[in-house]
């Protein structure tokens, strides 16, 4: 699974004009199932992404999680994350989990963040969104979990 997390101060997701999520200070994570992910790669991106320290302390450095901060998370779908385009000028999406999967693991990965975080927000699923945010720092992280190979 690969996320990109934008340390954010506020952000939302509106749908034909609608607000569908969102939240202050946290995290907005921008969410994509590849081919072959199972709930185990997106149980490992959620342990990661909610402990990950990326939030000031008292003296300005990257020490809080979003959890410690008691922060919010939004998270979004977007299979665009697993484009290729090693060749040509049109991206490539095959190593993007198919609708159906990508749909079941987004879901399941929601699930999972709202039973572990208090403040959970989302975007709709294969549905064209406008995302909206005051990224903090910035900072941008790009994270991503690959499969567990069995021997």
């Amino acid at each position: 699974m690969i996320t990109i997390l934008q340390r954010v101060r506020e952000a939302r997701v509106e749908v034909a004009g609608e607000v569908v999520g969102q939240i202050g200070p946290g995290l907005l994570a921008l969410v994509c199932a590849e081919r072959g992910d199972t709930e185990a790669e997106a149980d490992r991106l959620l342990a990661k992404l909610l402990k990950l320290r990326i939030f000031s302390d008292e003296a300005g450095k990257m020490n809080r999680s979003v959890q410690d901060i008691g922060g919010g998370l939004l998270l979004v779908s977007q299979f665009t994350l697993a484009a290729d385009t090693t060749t040509g000028n049109r991206p490539g999406f095959s190593q993007a989990a198919a609708p159906e999967d990508g749909r079941r693991l987004f879901d399941y990965f929601v699930a999972q963040a709202r039973a572990a975080h208090p403040v959970v927000q989302t975007g709709r699923f294969a549905t064209e969104m406008q995302v909206y945010l005051v990224n903090d720092g910035p900072v941008t992280i790009p994270l991503r979990i690959a499969p567990v190979i069995q021997k």
